[in-house]
């Protein structure tokens, strides 16, 4: 199958979305598929070599945004737009792009679920052109249903199948300002007969979308995340001393503020006095007030000398980061679609610690190489990192279980594969 990916840039920095799709895409060649991953509003980043170097960026994000705010540069001709298409410019906007809330992007997002009949227009057609050229593909995944305005179009002019992948959409489109979001919501309902297949990345979020979305049960395709294993090597525990490890983007959504006042207080028992703390992940400008803070926290506890913040770490680094930590914990404070840092985690055999909500509950139930708490309940976090980390039969029992399960459910290899067959059997239904 030819297979095009369609996945949004952040520029600058990592996302799951862009790391969970590269992988697909580049596993699915590896199955013998012509899969190619599509750049949108801003260059990818992504872990291991990216898919979509050489491809074209469509949807910039400049042009995009001016084309939004002033109908001159919606008619502007093509010279001009690739102006403000142009790498280096886009690479300027996108140190930005971590500041922008969701409340400031109520209109925009709307006009571009409208796709053809948003203020975007033009720049659809152009990605319609570019996908009616040989050979044309036989299969268009949209990264994400924010990307479903695009699928009317699709089907119609390419005649193609097209499927969306649903990975943490809701939080995004509940958080924009009435009547934004109702709007959108429905917008997004609406895209339904166009799209032939929904992937949700867990179960829980499956069910969530297929209640919002009022979306028939044959059209969703749950496909449990997947990571590529690359890399990961046997633990080597004990740690001495122990470290309690975070990756995930630094900020209030992904519970670092819990986490690190779970850490001060875990620094007060005597046994594990000499506790340290690692934090690595994305850290966009926006996040740099939120870190201070937690810094300061960290001093005014008189333990900041035992915390490092590393920021925007390579794969490399990502590896050798979770091998150096003895456990993991990050207390998302929202309903996480999945969350690949836990695979990635358990992967290197480290035991995780989660709130027992949303993706975490799935995954901890099937590779049980962790433990959860109830997030509602103050100080259990603190007391089931603690508990854990003075326990070294189960830390050792647990990391055993993590990484054997991380490898025998969670691989991207499988991922691929169950991917590759959704996509084939809706192929088949619309042939016939």
């Amino acid at each position: 199958m030819r297979i095009i990916q369609i996945t949004p840039g952040t520029g600058t920095f990592f996302c799951g979305n862009c790391v969970r799709d590269n992988s697909l895409v580049r596993a699915l060649r590896s199955l013998g598929h012509d899969a190619v991953m599509l750049p949108l509003y801003l260059p990818i980043m992504a872990e291991g070599g990216n898919t979509a170097d050489d491809q074209p960026l469509f949807f910039g994000g400049v042009n995009v945004y001016l084309q939004q705010i002033s109908s001159i540069f919606r008619f502007t001709p093509r010279w001009i737009d690739r102006w403000f298409d142009s790498r280096s410019l886009l690479m300027a906007a996108s140190k930005k792009a971590g500041m922008t809330k969701a409340k400031d992007l109520g209109a925009l997002t709307l006009s571009t679920l409208r796709g053809e009949e948003g203020n975007q227009k033009k720049e659809v057609l152009r990605l319609i052109e570019w996908l009616k050229e040989d050979p044309r593909p036989d299969v268009v995944c949209l990264s994400n249903g924010l990307l479903a305005g695009l699928a009317r179009l699709i089907k119609q002019e390419v005649g193609c199948a097209v499927f969306c992948t649903l990975q943490g959409e809701d939080g995004f489109l509940d958080a924009l300002p009435s009547p934004f979001d109702e709007q959108c919501w429905q917008t997004l309902r609406d895209c339904e007969p166009w799209i032939d297949g929904y992937v949700p990345v867990s179960r829980y979020y499956g069910d969530l979308m297929r209640g919002r979305l009022q979306l028939p049960d044959a059209k969703v395709f749950t496909i449990l995340n997947g990571v590529s294993l690359d890399g990961y090597r046997e633990p080597s525990l004990p740690v001495d001393p122990p470290v309690l490890g975070y990756l995930a983007r630094q900020c209030a959504d992904k519970g670092l503020h819990t986490l690190v006042d779970a850490f001060i207080e875990l620094k007060t028992h005597e046994t594990l006095s000499q506790l340290k703390l690692r934090i690595a992940g994305t850290m966009t400008p926006g996040d740099e007030e939120f870190v201070a803070e937690q810094k300061a926290k960290l001093d005014n506890a008189g333990v900041l000398g035992d915390a490092k913040f590393l920021p925007n770490i390579s794969l490399e680094e990502k590896i050798d980061f979770l091998h150096s930590i003895t456990l993991f914990s990050v207390p998302a404070m929202y309903g996480e679609a999945f969350g690949l840092y836990v695979i990635e985690a358990m992967a290197a055999g480290v035991p995780v610690v989660q709130p027992n909500h949303a993706g975490f509950t799935e995954i901890l139930d099937a590779a049980p190489g962790g433990r959860m708490y109830d997030p509602d309940v103050p100080g259990e976090l603190k007391e089931t990192l603690q508990a854990i980390l003075l326990d070294a039969d189960q830390l050792t029992q647990l990391s055993r279980i993590a990484r054997e399960s991380a490898f025998a459910l969670f691989s991207v290899e499988r991922m691929a594969a169950d991917v590759a067959e959704a996509y084939e059997s809706a192929r088949q239904s619309l042939s016939r």
